[in-house]
């Protein structure tokens, strides 16, 4: 299919609107290869386009760790995403989106190395330049995060994005790249709605020195909606008067609104998102715990066959002890949790399983892991529990996929985007 870049789809996106047709376009965390493939089948069946939003912990240059994503760094996402459209027969629109790109934005960088502000710009206009070279489509800057201050002032956060997109723009001009599409913003870590009035003067600062320095006009901005995701539950609260509000003042500066934190919203909430005219939301743990529970099932299943023949993958026990030995158990902590310790939670199954479902898909690519999951599949077929172990995974997946397509009016829209002048 021809390309449709971000800007074009947009404006296609408003000519449905006038024509009454609201829609949410999702982003879809890629933290795992069967939320990928789980995404194309959706997309392929029900005819929507692909957003898949790569945060650096997922996705980066192999100098800085590459990602837990099968440790792919920018080429690698690129050239497998490519692939897995191509066996899942997709052929639709697909966007391949950076999250949260900035500084301090690998965990490491900020909780461990704390990097100065030079190294840390550094390393995140290193990521930048091969996302662009990379092919990406729609690159989002964040600068928000700095281990050295509670929260980067308003001017700062300004100052290191236009630097940040300064940067990609001379890169792409140097190599003849095409355009690249803006995200500017973010969501707080701490939850919470964002001012209207400060949202409305952020926008207009930054816009006067994008036209200063002749930089292109961002297709999205972050605005906070009251969402806020800990664990396996979104404890924010979601407002949907503060929501239409912030969208109303984007669309006055011609941007769609973007929410993140998406993850765990009841029903009624998502089905309110196309009238409220958020244009696009992220989702990405939700997917991926959704593939955990998956596992976890299947162990279930594994662990009731009764027989002396059997070897028993452990599969539950052995990612419990893997994600407690990583450092990525505690990155879904709600903050009254931050300091608690090994021993509590162990002591704690209920918060243990729950940190085990949301920290599965960074260890999925543990070669212990992957061995154990092998072991679990070869006994579910074996002992005649299911043929297709895999395909269990996936369906668990496209489920959870298929509630967003629902609530966000996204069936159909390929066609009508590909359709409308």
């Amino acid at each position: 299919m021809d390309t449709v870049t971000i800007s074009s789809l947009r404006r296609a996106m408003r000519n449905l609107e006038e024509k009454g047709r609201y829609t949410t376009l999702l982003g879809i965390g890629p933290v795992s290869r069967n939320v990928i493939r789980a995404s194309f089948e959706c997309a392929r069946e029900y005819d929507f386009p692909l957003f898949f939003i790569a945060t650096r912990n997922a996705v980066d240059l192999p100098e800085f760790g590459g990602g837990y994503l099968m440790g792919w760094s920018q080429k690698d996402f690129a050239r497998n995403i490519k692939r897995m459209a191509q066996e899942a027969y997709f052929k639709g629109l697909m966007y391949l989106c950076r999250d949260h790109g900035g500084p301090w934005t690998r965990e490491e960088e900020e909780k461990e190395f704390q990097f100065g502000e030079k190294e840390a710009m550094a390393r995140a206009k290193s990521s930048f330049l091969a996302d662009l070279e990379s092919g990406f489509d729609l690159l989002h800057i964040d600068p928000t995060r700095d281990p050295h201050v509670e929260m980067s002032p308003f001017k700062v956060v300004i100052d290191r994005t236009l630097e940040i997109m300064e940067f990609i723009e001379e890169e792409r001009k140097k190599s003849g790249s095409p355009f690249v599409g803006y995200e500017i913003g973010t969501e707080d870590i701490r939850g919470g709605t964002t001012d209207p009035e400060a949202f409305r003067d952020f926008i207009g600062k930054f816009l006067d020195a994008v036209k200063r320095r002749n930089l292109p006009h961002p297709d999205f901005i972050v605005g906070q909606t009251g969402t806020l995701v800990r664990l396996c539950r979104n404890l924010g609260k979601f407002n949907p008067k503060r929501a239409r509000e912030l969208a109303r003042i984007a669309q006055e500066y011609e941007m769609g609104f973007k929410e993140h934190n998406t993850d765990y919203l009841d029903p009624g909430s998502l089905a309110h998102h196309p009238e409220l005219r958020i244009t696009a939301a992220n989702v990405a743990p939700e997917f991926g715990v959704a593939e955990t529970e998956a596992y976890l099932e299947l162990s279930e299943m594994e662990n009731k066959v009764d027989s002396d023949h059997i070897c028993y993958s452990k599969f539950r026990s052995l990612l419990t002890k893997i994600i407690l030995e990583s450092r990525w158990w505690k990155k879904w902590l709600p903050q009254n949790m931050r300091h608690i310790t090994l021993k509590e939670v162990k002591q704690d199954s209920q918060l243990l399983d729950e940190i085990v479902c949301a920290s599965g898909h960074y260890v999925f690519n543990n070669p212990q892991i992957r061995e154990a999951r092998n072991k679990l599949f070869e006994n579910i077929r074996s002992f005649g529990i299911l043929d297709d172990p895999n395909g269990y995974v996936l369906n668990k997946i496209r489920v959870c996929i298929e509630k967003y397509v629902e609530a966000f009016n996204l069936k159909g829209l390929t066609s009508l985007l590909l359709n409308t002048k």
